[in-house]
This record gives C-alpha cells, structure tokens and sequence, in this order.
C-alpha cells in the first residue's frame, strides 16, 4: 500500500502558467465566456438540426454529432480549468485526472475520424448527387457515426490504459491545465520510450488517415464543383465545404503539432496554448463557421426564434 501511495498520489497539482500566475484571471473570464457560447452555439446547433425538417439530411446528422461532441469536449475539461484558474487551489484528484485523460483523448479521436467522415458525406453530395440519399442513408449514417465513436473509444483505452500504468514516484505537478495524456506521460519516473512512440505512432495514423480522406474528397469535389453550370450552385457548393475545410484546419493543425512529433521537442508554454485553442476555441468557433456561411441553417434558426416568440404570445 506504501508502495502505492508513493507511486500514485491522491492528488495533483494543474501548473498552468505557473510562470505567468497575473494571466489566471484573463484567462478565467476568456474560459468563462468561451464555455458560455460553446454551450449556447452547440446545443442551437442541435436543436435546429433535430426540430427542422428541412435540415433532416446526413449532413446535419453529422454535423448533430459534432455538436454534442464539442459539448462533452469542452465540459471534460473547462468547468475544472475554471475551478483552478478562480481559487489558489490548483488541485485535480488522481482519479478525476485520469478519468479525464480518459474521455478527452476519446472524444478527440473520435472528432478527428467524424470529421474524416463528413468529408466524404460532402464528396458523395457533391459528386454523386443522384445517389447521394441511396449511399447515405440513415442506417449507414449512423454506421459510420457509430465507427467513429468506437474508434476513438478503442484508442483511449488503449493508450490512457498504457499512461495510467506509469509510476509518478510520488510526483505531483503536471505541467499543464487539466489531465492530457503527453502531459501526464512526462510525468513518470520510469522510461516513456514505449508509451512516447506508441502514442506518435497510433496518433499519426489516425490524424493522417482521416485527413488524406479529406484531402482526397475534397480534390475530387474541386473538381466537380468547377464543372457545375450554375454559378449558385457553385458558391452554395464552395461554402458548405470552406466551412468544414475551416473547422478542419482549426482542429488538425493544433494536433499535429502536439501529438506528431517526439515529446519534448516543443516549447511546453506553447504546446499548453495549442491544446486550449483546440480544445476550447475551435468547439466555441465550429457553430459560428457553420451558421454565418450556411443560408439553410441561418434560415432554420429564424424560424425556431419565430416559433419560440410566437408560441409565448399565445
């Protein structure tokens, strides 16, 4: 039991930046308000998709997904950055850090292959248009959203599992804002190599893998939006897909950063800034870059407001 307590303790210590200790009340409100509009954006999101029947297509299934995916996202970890970043106690049980380990590295493989998938739901919209209902019918839309919540599920339990095995030695700082798994890997006292290359290695494939299926999709959609007569079709074409390709870039260049590269090779202050942009700007921004360039879900919105309104008058 000794032995135990020394290698596992009760409790960390969430760092931050330690170094910096006047950003925490910036950052407090920043987190605060980012929380606030994730929220609100995310849930009009998936109100609108599921109570509007003109947005019932596999489009706006996936994009319900990614919705309540940035919600749970953003809630494994922000309610307790808040919690540190509004008190001196800077503290996360050692249970309550890998439970979040746990779920946040879930919940971002699983964005990182649904956001694969809707790719390809926008190349057989674009490029199939006539088999597009046939291809992606509710039964297989859900098939693939179902892939990828296993995938991802799979991976965290496969990499948290090797992580949590870690001895700490009694070591109580994590050099970070919540439970991550590189963070907590740094952490050790015994050799990382295999936990180091196994996380580079699993997390290549799947960032690489959902992104060349973008990258391929969006090639042949290039092409294909270009043969469209219709210069409204083109630009109905061109903003549906800009707006997935910029949610994109926003979640993957982040997590290229951190995860595809040898622990240790990047500045931490920088890697900590990454990861709250990922993990807290991107789930705030991914509403709002859908419903500015989006005529139907603006239109949906409009409509929902005006049933709300009415149905309090009457």
């Amino acid at each position: 039991m000794k032995h135990m307590n020394e290698s596992f303790p009760e409790d960390l210590i969430l760092m931050g930046f330690t170094k910096y200790p006047w950003l925490d009340l910036p950052l407090f409100f920043a987190l605060l308000i980012s929380y606030t509009f994730t929220l609100l954006g995310n849930v009009a999101i998936i109100l609108v998709s599921q109570l509007d029947s003109q947005l019932q297509s596999p489009m706006y299934f996936f994009l319900t997904n990614l919705s309540f995916l940035d919600l749970c996202f953003t809630t494994t970890t922000v309610p307790q950055m808040l919690f540190n970043l509004g008190g001196p106690n800077k503290n996360i049980t050692y249970i309550g850090c890998m439970a979040q380990a746990y779920i946040f590295h879930w919940l971002g493989c699983t964005e990182c292959v649904l956001l694969g998938i809707m790719a390809l739901d926008r190349y057989v919209a674009v490029c199939e248009p006539l088999r597009y209902s046939v291809i992606m019918d509710p039964k297989h839309c859900r098939r693939l959203s179902g892939t990828a919540w296993l995938v991802g599920l799979v991976n965290s339990l496969l990499q948290s599992t090797l992580t949590v095995q870690l001895p700490l030695c009694g070591n109580q700082e994590l050099d970070h804002f919540f439970c991550e798994l590189p963070g907590v890997i740094k952490m050790a006292c015994v050799d990382t190599t295999v936990n180091e290359v196994t996380l580079a290695v699993v997390a290549t494939f799947l960032i690489m893998g959902p992104l060349s299926m973008i990258l391929v999709s969006y090639s042949c959609i290039a092409q294909a939006v270009f043969r469209i007569p219709s210069a409204d079709k083109r630009l109905k074409a061109f903003n549906t897909c800009s707006s997935h390709l910029l949610v994109v870039s926003l979640f993957y260049g982040p997590g290229i950063y951190i995860y595809m590269q040898p622990s240790g090779d990047s500045p931490q202050d920088l890697t900590k800034a990454l990861t709250l942009f990922y993990c807290v700007i991107t789930p705030m921004a991914n509403p709002f870059i859908y419903t500015l360039r989006n005529k139907d879900v603006k239109g949906a919105l409009r409509r929902l407001l005006r049933r709300a309104i009415l149905s309090k008058r009457i």
